[in-house]
């Protein structure tokens, strides 16, 4: 999943709005119909993927935190005192405490997100536990031009992206993703990042498709989002979860598949479903540590050290401008 997810307000309005309805009727129009991950998360699915992260099927939180917990010192060491973390796609910001901790004397800890409510109530979080912190909150996509506090410009940066994000992007897209952050870190300044590792098929196909139903779901939101917000007429009872793990490509692959024929509205526009047809929703891409370094190296980055937790499920990368 992309869980982590880069964050968004609890309804869409103006510029987003249109970006919503675009994106929907672009992707059931064809042949292969999908819907884009980073939609699942109005307020409800962002309810949904909080419980996804408390269930026992799903590994990738519990297992990331646990590296954090135990190597947060040594990640720490990469963060000069007077330094700055910027935090991608920050949303809650709540993993990114254990690193702070470990971080008496930085400059400011910039949170990068798209949803502004979720950047304030970070905010005001932080500010109780860590009074002395500058905190700066800003509102924007993280792949796109980053403006940084002016006060802030020239100090030591270190990136923080945790949490697995870059498993939803193709290798292809990372890359690019890759490749733009390092035109805004200089060559001293570093990246860490959240990584989930290739496992055994069978424990990847169980963490999303829980027994609880919770990411089912959560999967089909994006539905009922669509019939609040674009005047859809899903019937939910007609569409199924499902997700299964790719091997060729690497990746677990969620759809939603049609349980019959059936014609759906959206803004006014009429799409025909077979029975068994499917709606992708969302990639998310596996790696072992060798075929992540060699991403890496491939968009002028230079790896460092990796820390896994003790089951080998998860690691975090430190990664070097090249």
């Amino acid at each position: 999943m992309l869980h982590p997810r880069v964050k968004r307000p609890p309804g869409v309005a103006g510029a987003e709005a249109g970006d919503f309805a675009t994106a929907v009727i672009d992707g059931l129009s064809r042949a292969h119909k999908s819907l884009p991950c980073r939609f699942f998360y109005d307020a409800r699915g962002s309810e949904l993927f909080e419980e996804i992260t408390r269930l026992p099927e799903y590994y990738p939180t519990r297992a990331e935190r646990a590296i954090l917990e135990m190597h947060a010192g040594e990640m720490a060491e990469a963060v000069p005192a007077g330094g700055v973390l910027v935090e991608l796609g920050s949303g809650s910001s709540l993993k990114t405490e254990i690193l702070l901790r470990q971080l008496p004397h930085l400059a400011a800890y910039v949170c990068i997100d798209v949803s502004e409510s979720a950047l304030a109530a970070a905010r005001a979080r932080l500010a109780s536990r860590f009074p002395a912190l500058d905190v700066q909150p800003v509102v924007g996509d993280f792949s796109g031009t980053v403006t940084f506090p002016r006060h802030l410009a020239e100090r030591t940066k270190t990136a923080f992206f945790p949490g697995s994000t870059i498993g939803n992007l193709t290798p292809a897209e990372a890359v690019r993703l890759f490749a733009a952050l390092g035109a805004w870190l200089r060559p001293s300044e570093r990246l860490i990042v959240g990584v989930d590792l290739k496992k055994d098929a069978r424990r990847l196909v169980r963490a999303y498709n829980d027994a609880q139903g919770v990411t089912a779901a959560f999967n089909l939101n994006l539905l009922v989002r669509i019939n609040r917000e674009l005047a859809g007429t899903f019937d939910l009872n007609a569409f199924q979860h499902e997700a299964i793990y790719n091997p060729r490509e690497g990746r677990i692959e969620m759809y939603l598949r049609s349980t019959r024929r059936q014609v759906v509205g959206v803004l006014g526009r009429r799409f025909s479903f077979g029975a068994g047809e499917r709606i992708h929703t969302e990639n998310s891409y596996k790696y072992t540590i060798g075929e992540f370094h060699v991403l890496a190296r491939s968009a002028g980055w230079q790896a460092g050290r990796v820390w896994s937790d003790q089951d080998g499920l998860f690691s975090v990368h430190e990664l070097m401008v090249g």
